[in-house]
């Protein structure tokens, strides 16, 4: 189905162009936290973000819009569990942050995060 919207015809159901850019900027990320709790067991952090992952452990630590235990716990980045993973779309972060987070916990680790499991 085709609608007049002004100069020009578009699809009702077609999306609105987005600039390839702009969808592709999100990422998920690992910090690596010194937990009193769990000093026996490594312990990490993941989240996702459409900022750096510098930039989003710096808003952690300072505080803006931040989890505690990061602020409190986050030592560093921990780009080995992340580093290869790309910048993708805001909904495939949503999926790829619990996905992650639920792998390290698979290996062993204490995991602050999303899950995909009940």
């Amino acid at each position: 189905m085709v609608r007049k919207t002004g100069r020009r015809a578009r699809a009702v159901d077609a999306p609105a162009p987005v600039d390839e850019g702009e969808r592709l900027h999100h990422r998920v990320y690992v910090v690596r936290l010194e937990h009193p709790r769990h000093l026996d067991v490594p312990c990490y952090y993941v989240g996702m973000t459409g900022l750096s992952p510098e930039e989003r452990l710096a808003n952690h630590k300072a505080g803006i819009k931040g989890a505690g235990v990061v602020r409190r716990y986050g030592v560093e980045l921990a780009y080995e569990w992340f580093d290869d993973i790309p910048p993708m779309t805001f909904a495939d972060a949503a999926l790829c942050e619990p996905t992650l987070a639920d792998e390290l916990r698979d290996r062993g680790f204490v995991v602050f995060g999303p899950t995909n499991r009940m």
